[in-house]
């Protein structure tokens, strides 16, 4: 008996639709596998800077507070000032000692050099000796007040706490009446120069990220991209597994689990421009994508075409 043609043909659709299916799940594999495991891409990105701890170098009284939260300064503006009374009075009192050893010391070497043109038969050796040693001593003593009239000036300058660069301050609570400490930071200073993006990457993702790879930023809540460049790869890690023992020992956690997640390594970007409008907020999340050198972004990238 003849079979028809609908019969003859209906195995090989049947084959042909199982290998378009098998075809499409192996093309869906290789997009998934490339798109989290291979693309180097990651949402796991910050926007970053250094960040200064303002504090004064001398305690006092505030009496002036000359900005105000999230202001932008420049280097060398003067952020606050601490009652200088204080430090004007020491500065006086080290002058006025610098000025009585000075005179100390000059006596001090003319007696020296009129014992020194004596004879023997006048005076003895000894005498002589002990007058260029009491000569010597005042000489150092006023080289001590030197440095003491030096250290009062410094301290008068420090009164008045300036910002070491350009930046934002924030976190400003001061105000005319509170007393600082040396040391203790009053204030948090952004400095606008070191204005990044750090990608958390994947270290699978590190064979294709090299210096100098062209980046595209785009900051959650921003429709614009921006561009930058990589500058540096971390060169280390903490290692969250080891620890060291009271005798320098290293302590291994003694358990291990066969799912292990890829370890997430910073890399640095440096934006090449910054357009009007766009705010680098210190903390704001990014999405950062290397363009592979020659290649251009993958379609599979959040941040391609």
């Amino acid at each position: 008996m003849k079979l028809s043609l609908m019969e003859r043909v209906r195995p090989l659709l049947r084959l042909l639709v199982t290998l378009v299916i098998v075809g499409g799940a192996v093309m869906a594999g290789r997009y998934l596998w490339n798109y989290y495991l291979v693309a180097p891409w990651t949402r796991d990105g910050r926007v970053r800077a250094d960040v200064i701890t303002v504090a004064p170098d001398v305690p006092g009284l505030v009496a002036a507070v000359l900005v105000v939260d999230n202001q932008h300064v420049k280097k060398g503006d003067v952020l606050f000032r601490i009652d200088s009374a204080r430090f004007e009075l020491a500065l006086q009192q080290a002058e006025a000692t610098m000025a009585s050893r000075k005179a100390t010391a000059d006596e001090a070497d003319r007696e020296a050099a009129r014992y020194a043109k004596l004879t023997n038969i006048s005076v003895s050796e000894q005498v002589q000796q002990q007058k260029v040693a009491a000569a010597q001593a005042a000489d150092a003593d006023y080289r001590l007040a030197v440095a003491d009239r030096a250290v009062a000036a410094l301290n008068l300058s420090r009164s008045q706490v300036i910002s070491p660069v350009d930046g934002v301050v924030t976190n400003v609570d001061l105000e005319p009446g509170d007393y600082v400490t040396a040391g203790k930071g009053v204030m948090a200073l952004v400095d606008s120069e070191t204005l990044r993006v750090e990608g958390y990457f994947e270290e699978t993702k590190l064979p294709r990220i090299h210096v100098g790879d062209r980046v595209r930023v785009r900051l959650m809540g921003q429709k614009q991209i921006l561009q930058g460049h990589v500058t540096s790869i971390a060169a280390g890690i903490a290692d969250r597994e080891r620890s060291d023992s009271a005798d320098l020992l290293a302590n291994i956690n003694p358990t291990f689990s066969w799912v292990r997640l890829s370890q997430r390594i910073p890399v640095r970007v440096k934006l090449d421009d910054v357009p009007a409008g766009v705010e680098l907020v210190l903390g704001r999340t990014a999405t950062v994508a290397v363009v592979e050198e020659g290649q251009g972004l993958r379609p599979w990238t959040p941040l391609g075409p």
